[in-house]
């Protein structure tokens, strides 16, 4: 048991990664009833974005000076990038069947992996990313916070937060209330949704940003391959949580960050369960726990029971 304040630590530095990347799918999704599956691409553009930036900058510059600059250039490549695929990959199938843009994310997701791959010197390669010097900071006792998880803990609630707000109490955060329950509606009440849409992909990419340069921070490389998984263990946690609600995507995230922390950390423990425990087996329990949430309550933990509007 005296791991478990750690455990506890760990799983919700990575619960907040997890759930900075699920508030994209549970945006799109909320709007357009589109599971953009090439989400984690957005991730991993933005990290390779805020890699470039910290390449050109002069050498020796200190990361907390560096990380706004690499922030900002994550986020417009994530953007950009986001804002391209609604425009053209996913808008001309707005009105086709469902399997067709989902197909489509598919396609898009093996495409942008592909061009990183092309474009970026030894992307297949992971890359290194700069860390944070120092030791973690000593909380209590033997627990530690590692200063890139700081980093997470502090961005993701402030995201989430900010974002509620602009959703809650803007008028363009209506204006997105009013599409993603009648598009048609809001669109004959004078609501741009073309432009609505465009921004929820956009918000999805800023935060997909953020999310890759923690990641970068906490694993100290990238690749071109790292946005598949993470994109996958976002879904789960967007899923866990009620995918459209966008608190219910973070605490899906948190969820799932403990659960992994804490199986990698005890399962090995248990008798005759040795080989089912440590960090190579806490994707399958994640996937796990994700079926055990959709049995028990298919609309996620925080999500509601609504008629499918198509």
């Amino acid at each position: 048991m005296h791991q478990l304040p750690q455990t506890l630590v760990n799983g919700l530095a990575l619960g907040a990664l997890y759930g900075l990347i699920a508030i994209g799918y549970t945006m799109v999704y909320g709007i357009v009833q589109l599971i953009n599956f090439a989400h984690g691409e957005i991730v991993m553009i933005g990290a390779f974005g805020a890699l470039t930036i910290h390449l050109w900058l002069p050498g020796g510059t200190p990361l907390p000076a560096a990380l706004p600059l690499m922030l900002i250039g994550g986020a417009i490549a994530s953007v950009a990038v986001a804002t391209a695929a609604e425009r053209f990959a996913y808008r001309p199938l707005r009105t086709a069947p469902r399997l067709a843009p989902l197909i489509t994310a598919i396609g898009l997701s093996i495409a942008l992996q592909q061009i990183v791959w092309a474009f970026y010197p030894d992307a297949k390669k992971s890359r290194g990313f700069p860390q944070f010097q120092g030791d973690a900071f000593e909380l209590a006792g033997n627990l530690h916070l590692q200063r890139d998880d700081l980093f997470v803990l502090i961005a993701a609630p402030l995201c989430m937060l900010a974002l509620g707000l602009f959703v809650a109490k803007s008028r363009t955060g209506r204006a997105m209330q009013a599409t993603a329950q009648d598009p048609d509606t809001a669109k004959l009440m004078g609501i741009n949704t073309d432009r609505i849409i465009v921004l929820a992909f956009a918000i999805g990419g800023a935060f997909a940003a953020v999310a890759a340069v923690a990641q970068g921070l906490r694993a100290g490389q990238i690749n071109f391959e790292m946005g598949f998984i993470l994109g996958l263990k976002a879904f789960t946690a967007a899923v866990l949580g009620g995918i459209g609600n966008i608190y219910g995507a973070m605490l899906g995230g948190v969820v799932l960050g403990i659960a992994e922390a804490a199986a990698s950390t005890y399962i090995q423990h248990i008798p005759g369960m040795q080989q089912l425990g440590g960090g190579g087996w806490k994707d399958v329990w994640a996937f796990a726990l994700l079926i055990l949430v959709l049995l028990i309550r298919p609309q996620g933990l925080l999500g509601e029971r609504v008629a499918d509007r198509a």
